[in-house]
């Protein structure tokens, strides 16, 4: 066991790829049975719409839900880098409490109430490519 350093060199790779092409296989099949059973947070109809809109003719509802499923994790990845720069940006501007103790600090942090701004969204955004800017009447 010391000699191969944790290195597995079964019969042959023949039977090896066949193996894990079947391991892969299966995963594949039971995370397609498991993703008829979930109900995602974009509902089938309108991932259906939208890709219809942009021209994707989708037969299989499966493919449909795991674009509800994908699309589903893109929005929960912006919100939580957005709300990520919120805590930054909160915690490094000057706090307007007059002696106040570093306890009464972290209980206040855990109790607060973020707000989603154009300002927090911006570079959350920025991190995945998208641009996005004020209108000119609200500059």
């Amino acid at each position: 066991m010391g000699d191969n350093f944790g290195i597995h060199r079964g019969p042959g790779k023949k039977t090896a790829d066949m193996v894990e092409d079947r391991t892969q296989g299966q995963i594949l099949s039971d995370f397609m049975m498991q993703l008829e059973d979930y109900t995602p947070t974009i509902p089938d109809a309108v991932t259906s719409y939208y890709l219809n809109s942009a021209g994707f003719e989708g037969a299989d509802p499966r493919i449909v839900r795991l674009i509800s499923i994908a699309a589903q994790k893109f929005v929960s990845d912006v919100a939580n880098d957005a709300l990520q720069h919120c805590k930054t940006r909160t915690n490094s501007a000057p706090s307007s409490g007059h002696g106040s103790s570093k306890n009464q600090n972290q209980k206040s942090s855990k109790d607060r109430k973020y707000t989603l701004t154009m300002e927090d969204l911006q570079p959350a955004l920025n991190d995945y490519g998208i641009t996005v800017r004020k209108a000119h009447y609200f500059v």
